[in-house]
């Protein structure tokens, strides 16, 4: 189910209604008050799995096991310590994991590394035929094995809630059906952000009554822009220039490359932020809150800011369960280095199944490894305005990588590179427009974090009907503007 749908309208109205409809009832009726809180929950986790569902129920089921095993692994590792304690937080790592390289990794894996290698050593001990019958045989099993949307998501959600039960950081949720509503919550289901059990959970046990102060001018707001950036900029850059330039770079000369370059780089940007802001925004509706997830990040003036600005529930998980557990920066300088390069590495393989994609982490890493270095080694910075461009430029060449680790390999990588060095200059491209576009997409980096907070401020002073109307009215612009179809959100695919 996608956000910028009528099903999804209808769907989170009658979610919003059930949800504050019982809230109320429960409050009225103080006798009945536990029996109505437990089904305001049933139904928030039924609406949940129903949200997933709607793509495939087999895996909404899959999600409903997943909630049920890592809330067993933490009540069996709450209050244990020593060796104890370190069996259920290992099987539950372990299975948590194992689950996600079975869906995302066994085809690239078996592809890329066991079926290369295989062939090789058959053909040493000759038996390259009966090699290649295995891999003819193994073929259909490896095309059957279909990626659940979102696993990565809620997968690194299910860790970080037994990692920190197994520290001692948060205790265990009180009821099953607590930790099942945080793993499946469907605002942030899909496309994250990222939310930590020891900020989700506690709302989730005692879920936000009617004396909640909904904020609904900052919620229309995040809605609003989330829903501009996906429909008109996106989606817009996506159909326009990204998608043509990636498809087939040899037809493009240098100005085109470049605007494509730079359309997804602003593509991928408004379009994942977009989700954020929407799911921020659907949550607050709901009386929940969640952490920003992205604050201007192309404003950056350092890699290490960039990815303190990018995607920061995924930046700061990897930062506290895997940079600072491999040792992070307080073994020396040259382990720093590689346990940067390390988490870079992993986390690139966390976006998807391709080498193209380790690349992009491995270098990602490095460039944090050498500005740490550098930083240690010389004393002149260079004015901020300069540091924002090469940035920028930097991180806009990695994305043609990233791109390619998503659509046709390294083979898409070298075609935009060759268009770069073509001879023509003559654009076939839609480029004022694009400009133009291009301009608006960068802009919106103005709405993130606490940049609107004057805005939400005035509308919070209107009455709710003309919050109502003006967001009517801004929602029929962007439709008007929005090209036809609404295109799935990118981060859908890891």
């Amino acid at each position: 189910m996608l956000f910028p749908t009528l099903t999804f309208a209808v769907f989170f109205a009658v979610v919003f209604g059930l949800n504050w409809g019982l809230a109320a009832l429960a409050e009225r009726y103080a006798g009945c008050e536990m029996g109505l809180v437990s089904l305001r929950k049933l139904v928030l986790l039924a609406a949940s799995l129903l949200f997933y569902g709607w793509w495939s129920w087999p895996f909404a089921l899959m999600l409903l096991a997943s909630s049920v095993i890592n809330h067993g692994f933490a009540l069996w590792m709450a209050g244990r310590g020593g060796r104890a304690g370190r069996l259920p937080v290992v099987l539950a790592v372990a299975l948590n994991i194992g689950v996600l390289v079975f869906f995302k990794y066994t085809g690239f894996l078996f592809n890329g590394a066991v079926a290369p290698l295989g062939v090789k050593v058959a053909g040493w001990l000759g038996r390259g035929d009966a090699w290649i019958a295995f891999l003819e045989s193994a073929q259909p099993f490896l095309d059957m094995i279909v990626l659940p949307v979102g696993i990565s998501f809620y997968t690194f959600q299910a860790l970080s809630y037994v990692i920190d039960v197994a520290r001692g950081e948060i205790r265990p949720a009180r009821r099953w059906i607590d930790f099942a509503n945080y793993l499946a919550f469907f605002p942030q289901l899909v496309a994250g952000p990222i939310v930590r059990a020891g900020h989700l959970i506690p709302a989730m046990e005692n879920l936000p009554g009617t004396q909640t102060k909904l904020d609904t001018a900052r919620a229309g707001v995040l809605i609003l822009v989330g829903l501009f950036k996906k429909m008109v900029i996106a989606d817009y850059l996506a159909a326009n220039l990204a998608d043509p330039i990636f498809a087939m770079p040899e037809d493009f000369g240098t100005i085109d490359a470049l605007m494509g370059v730079y359309a997804y780089t602003l593509q991928i940007y408004c379009d994942f932020s977009a989700y954020s802001d929407i799911a921020i925004g659907c949550a607050l509706l709901l009386g929940f809150e969640f952490p920003i997830n992205f604050d201007a990040p192309y404003f950056s003036d350092s890699f290490q800011m960039f990815w303190r600005r990018w995607h920061i529930s995924l930046s700061s998980w990897l930062r506290d369960y895997l940079y600072i557990p491999l040792g992070g920066s307080r073994r020396g300088k040259a382990r720093t280095y590689v346990n940067l390069m390390l988490t870079m590495f992993l986390g690139g393989l966390w976006h998807g199944a391709g080498w193209a994609f380790a690349l992009w982490g491995i270098l990602h890493g490095a460039l944090l490894a050498v500005e740490r270095m550098l930083g240690r080694l010389v004393s002149f910075r260079p004015p901020k305005w300069l540091a924002r461009i090469f940035v920028f430029h930097v991180v806009a060449f990695l994305w043609i990588l990233f791109r390619a680790g998503s659509a046709d390999g390294m083979e898409t990588f070298k075609g935009v590179i060759n268009a770069f060095m073509a001879v023509g200059t003559e654009s076939t491209l839609p480029v004022a427009a694009g400009v133009a576009v291009l301009a608006v997409g960068f802009a919106l980096q103005f709405c993130d974090g606490a940049r609107l907070a004057w805005l939400t401020d005035r509308v919070r002073r209107w009455p709710v009907w003309v919050q109502g109307g003006l967001a009517a009215v801004v929602f029929t612009i962007i439709l008007g503007l929005a090209p036809e179809g609404v295109a799935p959100f990118i981060y859908f695919q890891f």
